[in-house]
């Protein structure tokens, strides 16, 4: 089958979109024969802010940090996992740092063909919208972006072939 992409990235961010969108770019890689990365952001500029905020002093930070890097462990070797029961390899990634410029440097360095992103939260003022992580990653990222929607019907789809 001859399609435009060969190298895809799928977004955790640890809620059940990002799940969903790991399952359809799983059957996407196997069905295209693409090669399909997972990448986890631990961000590490949130945690900044908080502790600047006076929201966690240093010894929550590091309890925090600890927590998060677990969590991408986990994600990471769940998506793996759901990977291997379709026989599709999946190349787990983890990284620190402010999300949208960890995604978008990875893309660029590993010349990723296709971002794919579990459904978008619901903005619910301006300034959502200029802190939110997720958007800004779209917005800069120099490939094409597959958002994905409609998470029973995926989630039955992955369960049944």
């Amino acid at each position: 089958m001859n399609v435009p992409f060969h190298d895809i990235l799928v977004y955790l961010d640890g809620s059940e979109s990002s799940l969903t969108a790991a399952m359809y770019a799983i059957t996407l890689a196997k069905s295209t024969e693409a090669k399909l990365s997972a990448v986890y952001v631990v961000n590490t500029r949130a945690i900044g802010e908080l502790v600047k905020a006076r929201i966690f002093v240093d010894a929550e930070r590091s309890e925090y940090l600890t927590d998060l890097e677990a969590d991408a462990e986990r994600y990471l070797r769940h998506v793996v996992h759901l990977g291997a029961q379709k026989g599709v390899v999946v190349q787990p990634v983890k990284l620190s740092g402010t999300v949208y410029s960890e995604v978008r440097t990875y893309v660029k360095d590993n010349l990723v063909d296709l971002l794919v992103v579990g459904g978008v939260t619901e903005i619910r003022s301006r300034r959502d919208e200029l802190m939110s992580e997720t958007d800004r990653m779209l917005r800069t990222v120099p490939c094409p972006v597959l958002i994905v929607r409609d998470d029973d019907a995926i989630w039955d789809n992955f369960e049944q072939g």
